[in-house]
This record gives structure tokens, C-alpha cells and sequence, in this order.
């Protein structure tokens, strides 16, 4: 069965689904996401899955790209139209399509993509935990394009009056 995407209002295929190249969660990171579980046709915690994405987006100061009854509305009908009973719905808001700058832009509409996944569900077995440390700070030699903290720091810095930043 093909699977259907959801971007900006359209759904579509999953295999044509697209963003524009100058949208700001492929050039910065700058969005959140969150991922829930479809199990035997319902939402697993729907409302805190909702809550949290609606915190996120607040702490990146992105606006949910709808209102919240109408974006249930939409994940519930994107559900509908994948005809799955067990899956993973991802769902990303980014700050949405801007020329390429580290402040925030003007008028700028999100972008919000749904996609899913089948997924097996099954009895959690238990293992042993395993950790390890946390090299994401002692790796500032990978160029990576997770670029969210410069994004908040010169934004941060714009809004106290500053008004050039090199």
C-alpha cells in the first residue's frame, strides 16, 4: 500500500513529498518534532504528544501552524487516509521558508510535515540499560547543520536592540 504524506495543507504521495530547499529546518534545525505511536488505530497519548509539541515550538517562539483542534483534525484524517492500524506518525513544524540568516524572519509561515510508518507493537522485554557519553559538545569539529543555538542566541541578541551582527 502506498503511503501518504502530509505537507502544508496538501497530502500527498510519500515518495513526492517535498520542502523547499530554503526552509529553515534543513538549513538550521530550526524546528521541533514529535513522534506518535498508532496502536490498533488510536493515538497513543495523543494529548501530551500535542502538549509537548505545542511546548517545543513555544520555547523556539514557532507558531503551531494551525489552530490545535484543526491540527488533530488533520493528523486524525492523515491516519484515515494510510490505512494502518499499527504505526509511528512523525509530525515536524519548522520555523518555515526564509533567505538563509540566523535571525529570525518577518512573516514567515511554518512548515508542518506528517509522515508514517508501519510499526510492530509488542511486549517490552526486558535488558539491561546501557549508556554511554554524551560527545555532542566535545564534537565541534563536525559541521553539522543543527544550527537551532545560533538561531536563539542571534535572534536573542536582535531583540535587545542590537542591530548589527557579524
Amino acid at each position: 500500500m502506498p503511503r501518504i504524506a502530509y505537507v502544508n495543507g496538501r497530502y500527498v504521495p510519500h515518495h513526492s513529498a517535498a520542502v523547499c530547499i530554503e526552509d529553515r529546518g534543513f538549513q538550521f534545525s530550526d524546528g521541533v518534532y514529535e513522534v506518535v505511536a498508532l496502536i490498533n488505530g488510536r493515538l497513543a497519548d495523543e494529548i501530551g504528544h500535542l502538549d509537548r509539541l505545542q511546548r517545543s515550538l513555544r520555547e523556539l517562539k514557532i507558531p503551531l501552524p494551525m489552530p490545535r483542534k484543526s491540527l488533530r483534525l488533520v493528523v486524525r484524517e492523515f491516519v484515515r487516509r494510510n490505512r494502518l492500524a499499527n504505526a509511528s506518525v512523525y509530525i515536524q513544524v519548522t520555523r518555515g521558508t526564509a533567505p538563509r540568516d540566523f535571525k529570525f524572519p518577518g512573516n514567515v509561515k511554518p512548515t508542518l510535515v506528517m509522515t508514517i510508518r508501519p510499526a510492530v507493537f509488542g511486549r517490552l522485554i526486558a535488558r539491561k540499560a546501557v549508556t554511554v557519553p554524551d560527545i555532542r559538545w566535545k564534537r565541534r569539529d563536525i559541521k553539522t547543520t543543527a544550527l537551532v543555538a545560533q538561531v536563539l542566541v542571534k535572534t536573542s541578541i536582535l531583540s535587545r536592540g542590537r542591530h548589527r551582527i557579524v
